[in-house]
């Protein structure tokens, strides 16, 4: 909480600078939800599990600044919550969520838990008449744009981590570091964004790849938007230019693409999204987590073994909007060929919501939301067919500032 007060303090002084600095532009929102959990499963061998309902109560809150330094120079940030941003292996075996993600937190037992803000992504950079640059940890607006869900995770994680269902917002806070420039070319606008996914290499080259000097994991977003009549269209690629750290393997260069599609109807828009994603590498690494409950107290061991990846895999996306209603549908598939059998995942997702405005003013909004996401994934090898599926409902009452 000191951490939270703090920042926020050193926002608002700076924005009352003196008339020769930079104006700092501070707003925000503040959101609670309430969530219901309802899941079900069944092995191969058709086993049933459904576990028990479950309702969380959880909290959010983001501050943004904007700085405008004249002659098109301009810094942004976001401060959220970034604490234990990933799932413990108990609470993937109780089939719980993890304790916070995407900036969410929830009530811990006997009311414990903190809510510290973070810088979660800041950028500066310059825009011009044809043309912008920025760097830093730049925003990805994933929830609009799936193709980071599937280059990141085309296959499912260990404790559960599907290409559907927003992942990279929710467990990458929907930022990356790197480097931007776009411009215009011909009708359109192009921007090609250098990313920095990680900094596993080591000082000297070794017998292993992917180390050495410049050996980190690089890869370049290219994007190119343009309109044809009243349709609008944006083709992109993810493609690796070294040796990749994954959720699930590491050491692979996948590159990924297709496009999104924004069609208006009226008042309504009607969104269609294809992405393809491709990997194959004879010297990667697979690291294969085991969990002992032996003591009492789970025990989580990860051994790095040496893999030859090889996988496949596509999503498609169906997405309206209407007013204040969205909703749209997923469907991913990915064959993953780097075991003795071939292993196929399928996705199917739905995400609903609706937008209830009970406040708006020049300063500020109070809203309603009202949303359902439904997953249902199957996993089907030489044994046999397994499914895990979830149905979320969730009102969120979200306060803009």
């Amino acid at each position: 909480m000191k951490k939270m007060l703090s920042l926020a303090a050193m926002f608002a002084v700076l924005s009352y600078a003196s008339p020769a600095s930079a104006e700092l532009k501070i707003g925000g929102d503040a959101a609670v939800r309430a969530r219901g959990d309802f899941k079900n499963s069944e092995t191969a061998q058709g086993v049933k599990t459904t576990n028990g309902d479950d309702v969380l109560f959880q909290y959010r809150v983001r501050l943004k600044a904007s700085a405008d330094l004249g002659s098109g120079y301009f810094f942004k940030a976001l401060a959220q919550s970034e604490e234990a941003a990933t799932q413990t292996a108990a609470q993937a075996a109780d089939g719980k969520p993890a304790t916070t993600a995407g900036g969410w937190s929830g009530v811990g037992a006997n009311n414990s838990g903190a809510y510290n803000l973070e810088v979660s992504n800041f950028y500066l950079g310059r825009t011009l008449e044809n043309c912008h640059y920025s760097i830093g940890r730049l925003p990805l607006n994933s929830y609009n744009n799936p193709i980071f869900d599937l280059a990141l995770y085309p296959v499912p994680t260990t404790t559960g981590i599907y290409a559907v269902d927003i992942p990279v917002a929710t467990w990458n806070f929907d930022r990356v570091f790197g480097l931007n420039y776009g411009t215009k070319v011909g009708g359109g606008e192009l921007n090609t964004t250098l990313v920095v996914l990680d900094n596993n290499s080591t000082t000297a080259n070794s017998a292993k790849t992917g180390d050495g000097l410049f050996n980190d994991g690089y890869l370049l977003h290219v994007t190119y938007k343009t309109t044809v009549g009243n349709v609008t269209l944006e083709p992109q690629a993810i493609l690796a230019l070294t040796d990749l750290q994954g959720p699930t393997y590491q050491k692979v260069s996948p590159n990924t693409f297709g496009l999104n599609a924004s069609i208006p109807s009226g008042k309504s828009k009607i969104g269609l999204s294809g992405f393809y994603t491709i990997g194959k590498d004879d010297k990667a690494v697979t690291t294969l987590t085991t969990t002992s409950y032996l003591t009492g107290t789970p025990v989580v061991t990860s051994v790095a073994t040496p893999a030859s990846v090889d996988y496949s895999g596509y999503l498609l996306r169906v997405k309206g909007e209407s007013g204040s209603a969205i909703a749209w549908v997923d469907y991913n598939q990915t064959c993953d060929k780097t075991g003795v059998t071939d292993v196929d995942y399928t996705n199917v997702f739905v995400w609903a919501q609706y937008n209830f405005k009970v406040h708006e003013s020049a300063t500020g909004t109070v809203n309603l939301t009202p949303t359902v996401r439904y997953r249902a994934s199957g996993k089907d090898d030489s044994i046999g067919t397994a499914r895990n599926n979830q149905l979320r409902t969730e009102l969120y009452a979200t306060v803009t500032f």
